[in-house]
Formats: C-alpha cells, structure tokens, sequence
C-alpha cells in the first residue's frame, strides 16, 4: 500500500477501509492535512468541515465509498451549508439542508469533506472569477483549473481527494477535466436528481463523478446515480468524428487527441465521419439559454442583497438576462430541435462521437484568453463551441486525459454517446487507457512531486 493513503484510487481506498487495511479515521485526518499543505496556491477547496465529516464518518453505513473522503462542488445543499455558487450567496436564497447528490454520497457511506471551488454562479469556462479567488492548476498554478466545477478538478488532479462532484450545465465538468487531466463525466439530462441543487431549473445543467481514471468515474457515478454501470466491450464500437470541430484547435491539443483516436482505432473501434447541423449555432444558443433560464429562479431580494458584492462581469450578464428579448428563447429552441433530431440522425451510424474537450490548454488565470489558428479568443467563447452540444441536446458527455502539451498541460478527448447510455463513455475510456498503458491517467502533475527529476521523467512519459 502507498505510504500516502490518500494517493489512492477511489476504488482502492474503499477496498482497503473494507478489507481492514486502511483506517478510515486516518484516511480522513490525512486527507485533511494535505488539503492544508497542498491547497494553498490552487484554492480548489474553499471550506472544510473536520467536526462534520468526522460525524459522517461515525454514522457512515456500510456501502460502496465507506469511509472515502469526496469533495463537493459549491452548487449542491449539505445539511451543515447553503451552497454559494462561487459567490456570497446563491441567487435561490437557498438555506442548509440535504441535496439527493448529499444523500447518495451519505447512503454509500461516502465521507463529504469539504466544498470545492467554482466560477461565479456557473457563468464561466475558466473558473478565474470566483468570490474564493481564481481556481488554479495543479499542472501550472499560474493558470486557470477551468469552470465552473475548476476546484472539483484540481482537487481531483492534486490528490487531494480521489474523487469529486461536479456539474455541467455548458461544459463545467468538461472543460476543467480537460485543463487539471481528469476524467469528468457529464449524466444524461434528467437522471440525477435535483433536489438542493442550485441549478434545478435547468434544462441544460446536471452533475456528474470527477476522478482519476475510468473505472473510478465509474464507482463515482454508480453512487450519485443509484444505478450500476455495466463494463462492456469497447471493442468493435464505431467512433463518430465531426469534421467541423475538429478545426481552429492548437496544434498540441489536436495532435493528442487524433492519437487517442488512433489509439481506439487500434483497439478496434470503427472510426467514422459524421456530420451535425446547425453547429454554427451552437455556441449563441448555450450562451443565451444558460443565463436566460437562471433568471425566474433568482430571488429579487437576494439579486439586491448582493448586487454590489459581485463581480462587474455577472452585474454586466445580470443585464443582459432582463434585456433578452422573447424571441431568442423560440430561437434557441430550434436550435435545441434541430440538433437532437441531428446527433440521433448520428448515432444511426455510430455509437458515440468524439472531438477535443477544450481547443487549447488551460489559459492564464491574469489572461484567460487562447492561441489558436483563428487568433487570440477568450477561453469561453472557444470552449462553448465545443462544450455546448452535450447540453443543448443533453447527451451523456466526457473528457478523458490523452496527454500533455508541449508545454506541460493536459489536453483532453470529449465523446459522446446516445441518451442513458452514459457507460458507453466509461467502456472507451477504460479501452483507451490500455491501450495508452494508463501513462495519461496516472501522470502527476508537479504540485505532487518531490524532486525536479520525477517531474521531468512524468512530463517526457506523457507528452510522448
């Protein structure tokens, strides 16, 4: 067994509470201490609760996670804390009480160890505005750990818990999976419930498992989902690849994840060209529904309350909710129409579509802009593009690790797969972490590392 307990997997660490070889109690002090020691420039974590979750381990029935420390995203009720959106209170007013995501992680004997960083109320792809601070890289604390779930992320990437909630309502756990090199996975719409979620609402939003690898997703989103996720061969599956959101991506970026392709594609998945419409509707559609859907449910009083306590960008997109005229709603849904009739069209064909996660690596937190052939573009206008589709049309959605950039960032691989049949996701993941030999999803990323030798070995291993 590691010296470090909490170095590993989610699996492990439930088999080795359940075989007696690891002490829960000692599990969760040292998973404690290294949020102290390792969080300070990556502020993934926001809030802790030693007396809490030592309580919920007292209690914890035997189950799946008994005895495993998971972190939450700040969008999901405790019975101990109101979640907060990545500001000072959440627009619902919300008060502490218990979410289904709190309840299935409880059931399962899961221990919540703290809350997770995240963009101002969802309303961003890099998680730099946060009334925490920006969430930071652990591969390069300088830049952004993506949004809005950036802090389930980068504690997932940092070892500072095996596995984390997010959530997703236009890339959220997408995008930062793809930034930290984890694995997210986004549910089919409408499987998780909503209760004591933030976003209940949403037609486009819901929450999903962030881990390490595949197989621990996987546990992760048994859990939440109440359900098992049958492994099944991946083998012979036919990969659908979309032409038009294979283009204007950095060069490292898109040279990792066509090698993840081929990589498939030698395991024996059938790859495919497939085409979807309207994708050049995509990204306006995401970003007019998102914050067109978040306005009914905002109390006026708390709108108010906090209004000079936010950033000038959400007081600017607060604007821009009450100016949207009627008409771009029938619009987007259309759009939304027209889409699904397409990616259904698709899955005729094929049994999942893949493209990058984001077009280039993790930006800048002082800068969260991209490179990419086009030109410079701000971070989120890029990734929606990409990020979009799963949640206009509400496909299960994923970001598996398939390597580091050139300079040292991770780069992910998106697929999707038809409705509920989010396993499938998980199946190619496992099958393209053998054929990788799992270099990917077991780098460290230099926030773990002791010695400028060990990074230099991790950094040649992956970016091969």
């Amino acid at each position: 067994m590691s010296d470090h307990p909490q170095d590993l997997s989610l699996r492990d660490q439930a088999a080795a509470i359940d075989a007696g070889e690891l002490d829960a109690t000692e599990l969760l002090e040292a998973t404690l201490a290294r949020i102290e020691e390792r969080d300070g420039p990556l502020n993934s974590i926001v809030e802790r609760f030693a007396s809490e979750s030592a309580q919920m381990l007292s209690e914890a029935p035997e189950g799946p996670l008994h005895g495993v420390p998971v972190a939450v995203k700040d969008m999901f009720n405790l019975p101990w804390r109101a979640p907060r959106d990545g500001a000072v209170r959440s627009l619902s007013g919300m008060e502490p009480g218990e979410s289904v995501v709190f309840r299935r992680l409880r059931d399962a004997g899961a221990v919540v160890v703290g809350v997770t960083n995240m963009h101002e109320f969802g309303m961003g792809s890099t998680g730099h505005i946060s009334v925490y601070g920006p969430s930071a890289n652990p591969w390069d604390p300088a830049r952004c750990a993506g949004g809005s779930s950036g802090g389930s992320g980068a504690a997932v990437a940092a070892r500072l818990v095996a596995g984390a909630v997010g959530s997703d309502g236009g890339g959220s756990i997408r995008y930062p999976a793809s930034y930290c090199g984890v694995t997210g996975l986004k549910f089919t719409w409408g499987q998780l419930g909503v209760e004591g979620y933030t976003s209940a609402y949403s037609t486009m939003s819901t929450g999903g498992p962030m881990c390490r690898d595949a197989a621990d997703t996987r546990l992760l989103g048994e859990v939440l989902l109440g359900r098992p996720f049958a492994s099944r061969r991946a083998g012979g599956l036919r990969l659908g690849i979309v032409r038009e959101l294979w283009s204007d991506l950095d060069a490292d970026v898109e040279t990792r994840c066509r090698d993840a392709v081929e990589a498939l594609r030698d395991a024996g998945v059938q790859v495919l060209e497939v085409e979807l419409e309207p994708l050049e509707h995509v990204a306006i559609a995401t970003v007019i529904q998102l914050p067109l859907e978040g306005t009914p449910a905002a109390r006026p009083d708390v709108v108010a309350e906090i209004a000079d306590q936010v950033s000038p960008i959400s007081r600017a997109l607060r604007k821009y909710q009450l100016l949207m005229p009627a008409g771009a709603a029938a619009r987007v849904a259309i759009v939304r129409a027209e889409l699904r009739r397409s990616v259904a069209r698709a899955f005729e064909r094929v049994d999942a579509l893949a493209w990058p996660a984001t077009p280039a690596p993790a930006p800048l937190i002082e800068d969260p802009r991209v490179d990419l052939p086009s030109g410079r573009v701000p971070a989120d206008a890029a990734n929606t593009r990409l990020g979009g589709i799963g949640n206009l049309t509400g496909l299960p959605a994923s970001s598996v690790p398939v390597g580091l950039t050139s300079n040292g960032l991770p780069a992910g691989l998106q697929m999707l797969a038809p409705w509920n049949e989010d396993e499938r996701l998980l199946d190619l993941a496992e099958l393209l972490e053998q054929q990788t030999g799992r270099r990917y999803v077991d780098a460290v990323p230099p926030v773990n590392q002791v010695s400028g030798n060990e990074d230099a070995l991790n950094r040649e291993q992956v970016v091969r």
